[in-house]
């Protein structure tokens, strides 16, 4: 089972609580919230590695990605304003790995419930 742990104020406006439980989702390998939290014509970059375009290439890297089993996951901070949002935090991987995150995206509209774009970090932490 995978520890999360999320700060106290993560979760109190639609977008930010979006942006939670798709984190959530992706550790837990909860393929189906992922999928239907994205537009089709979604945008997936990986900085400095590589960009995704559409749903379903976006369906494959997340099955791809969840070989790599998550033991914990931690939500620092979710940041919302209008249609962008922003997530960071750490994950700690059964392999022992762990990784500082932050995902940088941007919502269909205001009210949150579809994401267009996601421009992802991620540093690994020795």
């Amino acid at each position: 089972m995978v520890k999360i742990t999320v700060s106290a104020d993560c979760g109190n406006a639609p977008q930010k609580l979006l942006l939670k439980d798709l984190n959530i989702a992706f550790v837990k390998g909860d393929t189906a919230f992922i999928t239907n939290s994205v537009a089709d014509d979604l945008m997936w970059e990986f900085v400095g590695d590589q960009t995704i375009h559409g749903k379903d290439d976006f369906v494959k890297a997340v099955k791809q990605k969840l070989s790599d089993k998550a033991a914990a996951l931690t939500i620092t901070n979710v940041i919302t304003h209008g249609k962008e949002g922003a997530v960071n935090g750490e994950r700690a991987m059964e392999n022992g790995k762990k990784y500082a995150f932050c995902d940088v995206c941007a919502f269909r509209d205001t009210k949150g419930n579809t994401i267009k774009s996601i421009t992802s970090y991620g540093i690994e932490i020795k």
